[in-house]
């Protein structure tokens, strides 16, 4: 098969090779994907130029996220995934050194979900860890139907789906924004109301728009660069989950005031977190995007062998939504 591949980590045109490699086999309860395109996540990125950790294999081919056609099962396997259009997430992972950027992949059946028709691979790839950590962060602390929700970074890849996750589950939905055009990309999605986060100052323009409440959880994007902001946003009892914090990865936490508030503070890493609510994760998105009221944003689409090009898209950012190499 073709396949994209570094044996040493630094810069995309320096370390990514494109070549063969020996076709996968898949072994007990696995299946062989045909992969039609495979998404790059930032995380992808961060591995592959070495600023995450050190290599843990000897040779990685990177890439979590993508969709394909499953070819073939491996014992233990339903046969029945057999020719059926999937997505999937967790290809290149720790503990995982063969990703999705290659022309095949043998996963887990678990980590596969059936793509409806409706949505074309490129589409499909973009879910994965952005459309499941959105999930997790949005459900973390428990049903959000007929509560509020305030996404920060709401036009960003991951926040973009937490807005439409949260409207679909019922949720009034506040979203921060850095520009006009990010605030129409955050209300396209469901976003009932959007907050420059450089012009305004967001614990009053979330205080306002909630009637002195404040919001019943929050979706966020930088925990330590956005909390003195964030405390002044939430509600008595209620919840903030987040994904990432690299505003000021280790922030002084103002443990007094979230005591006074009851306030309930969760992290998001996907890899890692419980199996039952990754599962449920699959499930949930794969019932939205049947709906056909989504916004599957494909930010650029790379032939395989440009990968390295699609890696330096992630990494100069400005991206709307998810950059996608199709083998």
């Amino acid at each position: 098969m073709k396949a994209v591949w570094y044996d040493r980590t630094g810069p995309a045109r320096e370390v990514l090779a494109y070549g063969d490699l020996p076709d996968p086999k898949p072994e007990r309860g696995q299946a062989l994907i045909r992969v039609r395109a495979s998404g790059v996540n930032p995380s992808d990125v961060g591995m592959r130029g070495g600023g995450m950790a050190p290599m843990a294999y000897p040779r990685i081919v990177p890439n979590s996220d993508g969709a394909g056609v499953v070819e073939a099962v491996g014992p233990g396997a339903d046969a029945r995934w057999v020719g059926r259009r999937v997505w999937f997430y967790n290809g290149q992972r720790n503990g995982r050194a063969f990703g999705s950027a290659a022309e095949l992949i043998e996963l887990d059946t678990d980590l596969l979900m059936a793509l409806p028709d409706e949505v074309d691979f490129a589409e499909g790839a973009t879910l994965g860890i952005p459309c499941m950590t959105a999930h997790r962060a949005l459900f973390m602390a428990g049903p959000v139907q007929g509560r509020t929700v305030l996404v920060t970074g709401g036009a960003g890849a991951v926040g973009h789906y937490a807005v439409q996750l949260a409207k679909w589950a019922g949720a009034s939905v506040i979203a921060t924004v850095s520009s006009e055009a990010k605030a129409q990309r955050a209300k396209a999605g469901g976003a009932d109301f959007t907050v420059n986060y450089r012009s305004e100052d967001v614990a009053a323009r979330v205080r306002e728009i909630t009637g002195g409440e404040g919001v019943h959880h929050v979706v966020d994007v930088d925990f330590g660069g956005n909390l003195e902001a964030t405390l002044g946003c939430v509600r008595m009892n209620g919840s903030i989950a987040y994904y990432a914090t690299r505003g000021n990865p280790t922030p002084a936490f103002a443990a007094g005031a979230a005591m006074r508030l009851n306030l309930t503070i969760g992290s998001v890493y996907l890899p890692v977190s419980p199996h039952e609510a990754r599962r449920r994760a699959q499930a949930d998105i794969t019932r939205w995007i049947s709906t056909g009221k989504r916004m599957l944003s494909v930010a650029g689409r790379y032939p395989l062998k440009d990968c390295a090009a699609a890696h330096e898209a992630v990494e100069a950012g400005g991206k709307v939504g998810t950059v996608v190499v199709e083998p």
